[in-house]
């Protein structure tokens, strides 16, 4: 059980130090290309790299469970990354960066009121205070001035809401035993399915010349099959054996990981607000998991004595 564990923790771990640098990938491709299509094209590429790995077709249990991956694509695909794009047109990046330290606790809301398999005590909402106030201090380290601008931080807290949701619906579709690499192919099936409405709305070309770049290509290669293949099949994973709730803490590493990039990567400089910040992320996400350890612990001492 605690190798079992343990692979979770790792693959949270590997999801997390790749997604905190997409940020740099995404920035280059902005020059080129609109944010939509760089959603398309991502998971286009990360849709055919994982049908190569695995090509079997998926037999599915029962017909309901179509709805799920339907819901799945919907959040954690289109909704989510859309809803995310059009808040960082409307609000700061600050704001949006802050706002995402919230999807531990929507998660831990939606895990409570849906699967109702995962508990909380006052730990989790320490370490969750701990993180937002040291993602706040490196969001707003004295470059950025606070602004509340309403749509833009009302999308990006639908945002976390949706990638909330997403989790507990990989949660939910790990216990019918599916394997992980084709319930995440299906997932980026049908998101990039509901997907097309957007791309008609939008300015969207295929622009395939574009491609030809080696800073583009490079960027898209990372993309689609590190941050999309690789990303959603290990935090799928890691939901499946550690849950959504304690998966979705390891969210609070990203700004930090962010930061640390942008020294190495952008030449940024480190402030003490934003090493202050990361101490606290950092601490919160410490608290938070050994509070949910500890108490997984607890459980197990007990049925030994008995």
């Amino acid at each position: 059980m605690r190798n079992f564990a343990s692979n979770g923790h790792i693959a949270a771990l590997v999801t997390i130090l790749i997604w905190g640098t997409t940020f740099i990938s995404t920035k280059l491709l902005l020059i080129d290309f609109t944010p939509i299509e760089i959603l398309f094209f991502r998971f286009v590429l990360g849709f055919v790299v994982l049908l190569i790995i695995f090509p079997y077709r998926m037999k599915l249990q029962h017909k309901k469970h179509e709805l799920l991956f339907i819901c799945a694509g919907l959040c954690g695909v289109t909704l989510y990354y859309l809803l995310e794009n059009i808040a960082l047109t409307m609000t700061l990046a600050s704001n949006v960066g802050v706002i995402s330290g919230m999807v531990p606790f929507s998660t831990a809301l939606l895990t409570m009121l849906f699967l109702k398999d995962e508990s909380l005590k006052g730990n989790f909402f320490a370490g969750f205070a701990m993180a937002m106030m040291g993602i706040f201090l490196i969001s707003y380290n004295g470059t950025a001035n606070f602004q509340i601008n309403p749509l833009g931080d009302i999308l990006a807290i639908a945002a976390t809401v949706v990638w909330a949701a997403y989790s507990v619906l990989t949660k939910k579709i790990s216990s019918y035993g599916y394997h992980t690499i084709q319930t995440t192919r299906k997932v980026f099936l049908y998101g990039l399915i509901l997907m097309l409405p957007a791309l008609f709305l939008s300015d969207f070309k295929l622009g395939l010349n574009r491609f030809t770049s080696p800073v583009n290509l490079f960027n898209f290669l990372f993309l689609g099959i590190g941050a999309s293949a690789l990303c959603f099949v290990t935090w799928n994973m890691a939901v499946s054996k550690l849950g959504a709730i304690k998966t979705s803490v390891y969210i609070y590493m990203v700004p930090v990981i962010t930061v640390v990039t942008s020294m190495i990567v952008l030449k940024e400089q480190l402030t003490k607000l934003s090493a202050l910040g990361i101490l606290l992320t950092l601490a919160g996400l410490v608290v938070s998991e050994a509070k949910l350890n500890f108490k997984k612990k607890g459980r197990l001492e007990s049925r030994m004595v008995k």
